[in-house]
């Protein structure tokens, strides 16, 4: 497997976070979305979309390419099921689901690098404005997050289940690989963190594990400070 993927976006942090928790080994290519090179004509030509990540898979002598990592995870979690990153259940593989898509589908397209860029360079935004914008934005996102832990935390203690210890239960899913990229973002942008408990110890728990740790940005090959 090859993954195209630039060290900073957190759709493909997510990407590397599922294969190194699988184990599955990959070729790393790195994009520079931030320079435009997901826009040269080499890369156009093997992704539509010219988005980050794009898996390449080598199968009976022909190459499959899947892009978007929400369709990437879940493909690497239907054909290689251990370690699984949803549930056994169609209820809780529906809410894991759900704080996955809470992230990547609410908080993260309002502030990637696209959005930001345009919010600059479109709409004349000053840099202190586009900070406060996806701070807000960021924040507001966490909150309701952390509000949805809530509510899984009484379910599970209603259900007579273990209390959490990542996002849903006592092993990493989905929305573990959705939360840490967007944690690691908010970082760097200063996000307040603050009123966020269950959101910010399942960020910790993941990331004492070697899978989270190895995915995270500055051990990207094309890491730049």
């Amino acid at each position: 497997m090859k993954l195209h993927n630039y060290f900073r976006s957190s759709a493909s942090f997510r990407v590397r976070i599922a294969l190194n928790l699988k184990g599955l080994s990959f070729d790393y290519i790195p994009v520079h979305i931030a320079r435009g090179d997901h826009k040269l004509p080499e890369y156009s030509a093997i992704s539509t979309d010219r988005l980050v990540p794009l898996l390449e898979i080598e199968d009976g002598g022909g190459v499959d390419r899947l892009s978007q990592s929400m369709a990437i995870i879940e493909y690497l979690d239907e054909t290689h099921p251990q370690a699984a990153l949803l549930p056994a259940t169609p209820k809780d593989r529906a809410r894991v689901r759900a704080l996955a898509q809470s992230i990547a589908c609410e908080i993260h397209p309002l502030n990637n690098l696209r959005v930001l860029k345009y919010l600059v360079r479109e709409l004349k935004v000053s840099d202190d404005d586009k900070n406060t914008w996806y701070r807000h934005w960021v924040r507001e996102g966490l909150l309701s997050f952390e509000r949805q832990l809530e509510q899984l935390a009484e379910l599970r203690q209603s259900e007579g289940q273990v209390p959490s210890v990542y996002c849903w239960g006592t092993t990493p899913t989905l929305a573990d690989c959705c939360l840490v990229p967007q944690i690691f973002n908010a970082q760097r942008f200063n996000v307040d963190f603050s009123n966020l408990p269950l959101t910010m110890a399942a960020f910790e728990q993941c990331m004492k594990l070697p899978a989270f740790i190895d995915a995270q940005p500055n051990n990207c090959p094309d890491n730049e400070a």
